[in-house]
């Protein structure tokens, strides 16, 4: 595939500070099985040799590379199907080093989004952000309606543009190794950044976070305890968010091991695995920073942009998963993560049973319920993945979330057990699942699916028929491989495009010249002489890319 010609003009700064950033990190070797243009690849300079492990550097790229980047690495270490755990323990130390946008520059987004100018709705707006991030900064501010205090959560300008951007270049790097790297192969990247850019795309709608804030206060069970910040959803956009500001401590400054924290690490938890098992829609990132303790003890969570939904169906199966998990049966756990992926694909189950073997006991000791749940999990999803299990992306979401509490619950109470404190909520799921009532009402509705199915089956036969009978079938194929043709169709396109142009460049440009036409300067007529050069130009890139010859495969 290669960069067709006005793409890679409108992203070549980016796409040369992007090798320049992965070659200096000691990514040369990757860079040069990519065939990248000979434009690019005179931004490799000197190579240093590299002290430091691959995920480090890998890391270190990121957040050299800026806010898009940053919140790719984010958004990988929610994905522990697809990236080691090694990795993801890395990415957990992205740091966003990202100053605040000028209050100039907010002042204007605020007061589009909603419509009106900042002092009819604020009485008061601190210029100065409490809080800076890759994609968005918080301002204090307090409402003309009510006088309430608020935290006003506003999107950097021109955000969209440089994601955009960063994520084009990126598309095209995941193919190119997609194509030319075998090991990489399997982890599909162009889907990967693809689906990445969705993710992130989500969490760019602020309309999302505060439906989730909205939602959760609903359905909170533990509201003297736990609590998320209320939001004025009537100032609510998709690129600003007004909630309330939320008074409280950090984590950090807790005493670990007191009363207090021990009293903490339980409500978290607890409310956690409420959340995941009970509700099936939970806060996916609940890790330190997210976490303030407020002046009446509650516990409240704050940044509610990732989160996770889990069925009914996803729970239940969830519940067996652990309880397979919790006994270290490695055939049980096998055949149920089959059972809930279920693509019809084969699958090595001895290689995945011992592989699910190996990630269980690496990390847990079924026999005294000791080891690390969070981290167990990981290499468990990571397991499943690499043998062709690949499970819905929240389940991935619910095992970050995990590691975070398990985390969290480890640095407040030493003596902190995870097992202990989602027990009581799977025994609350296990026991709803096998109510009598339940059963017998899920049975009759089964029967009565499937009565309406088989009613429906003469009705489809018949439709069928008379298309046969029609002429009127049709079977849709889908063609693979052919990527390479569509890109030699469009750049052959893009090549003719620009000798049309040439050509026009020119006769346009000898007929000026001829009638003498003005402007002129020094006695020649500027218009013609400046189309002549311009044809040159074009003429000598043509050309290159023709003598260049097609990509090395």
């Amino acid at each position: 595939m290669a960069l067709k010609p006005f793409e890679f003009l409108s992203n070549a700064v980016r796409a040369k500070e992007i090798v320049t950033v992965l070659a200096r990190n000691g990514f040369a070797d990757l860079l040069q099985k990519l065939d990248l243009p000979p434009r690019l690849m005179k931004a490799f300079g000197s190579q240093v040799p590299q002290k430091r492990s691959q995920w480090e550097r890998l890391r270190m790229v990121m957040e050299q590379l800026g806010p898009t980047f940053v919140k790719v690495g984010q958004l990988l270490s929610m994905r522990p199907d697809l990236v080691p755990e090694a990795l993801i323990v890395e990415l957990k130390k992205l740091q966003e080093t990202v100053p605040p946008v000028s209050f100039d520059s907010i002042r204007p987004i605020v007061e589009e989004e909603l419509g009106q100018s900042l002092d009819s709705i604020f009485t008061h707006f601190e210029e100065e952000a409490v809080g800076a991030a890759s994609m968005a900064q918080v301002h204090r501010a307090v409402l003309v309606a009510n006088g309430r205090r608020v935290a006003v959560k506003v999107q950097r300008p021109n955000l969209q543009k440089v994601i955009d951007a960063d994520f084009d270049i990126l598309s095209w790097f995941a193919k190119q190794a997609h194509d030319r790297v075998e090991d990489l192969q399997p982890l599909n990247l162009p889907d990967v950044i693809e689906a990445l850019r969705e993710s992130l795309e989500r969490e760019l709608d602020f309309r999302r976070e505060a439906k989730s804030l909205a939602f959760f206060e609903l359905r909170n069970a533990h509201p003297k305890e736990i609590a998320a910040p209320k939001v004025f959803s009537e100032y609510c956009t998709r690129r600003v968010l007004v909630m309330e500001w939320i008074e409280g401590r950090k984590l950090s400054d807790i005493e670990p091991n007191s009363d207090e924290a021990k009293r903490i690490a339980r409500v978290g938890s607890r409310s956690l695995f409420h959340q995941i098992l009970m509700n099936g829609f939970f806060h996916a990132d609940p890790h330190a920073g997210n976490v303030r303790v407020m002046p009446d003890g509650r516990v409240c969570l704050l940044d509610w942009g990732m989160t996770g939904q889990l069925t009914e169906r996803m729970r239940f199966g969830l519940v067996d998963l652990f309880v397979a998990f919790v006994k270290g049966d490695p055939e049980q756990v096998t055949r149920l993560a089959i059972s809930l992926e279920d693509t019809g694909e084969s699958i090595d189950r001895r290689r995945m049973e011992r592989d699910v073997n190996l990630a269980i006991r690496e990390h847990y000791n079924p026999d005294t319920g000791e080891g690390d749940v969070g981290r167990a999990v990981l290499k468990l999803l990571y397991v499943f993945g690499q043998n062709g299990v690949d499970l819905a992306r929240d389940y991935s979401l619910m095992a970050k979330a995990i590691l975070c509490v398990e985390e969290t619950g480890t640095y407040l109470d030493e003596t902190y057990n995870i097992k202990t404190e989602f027990e009581p909520v799977l025994t609350e799921l296990i026991r709803k699942r096998r109510n009598p009532k339940r059963m017998i009402r899920d049975f009759r509705d089964s029967v009565l699916f499937g009565i309406d199915q088989l009613q429906n089956v003469p009705e489809e036969a018949l439709r069928i028929l008379k298309k046969i009978e029609k002429d009127n079938l049709k079977i849709n194929l889908q063609h693979k491989g052919l990527e390479d043709l569509d890109d030699a169709i469009s750049d052959a396109s893009n090549k003719i495009t620009l000798g049309i142009i040439i050509g026009c460049l020119l006769v346009g440009s000898s007929l000026i010249v001829t009638s003498n036409t003005p402007p002129i300067v020094f006695g020649f007529p500027i218009l013609g002489i400046a189309g002549f050069v311009l044809s040159f130009l074009l003429g000598l890139y043509v050309a290159f890319d023709i003598l260049r010859g097609p990509p090395r495969q």
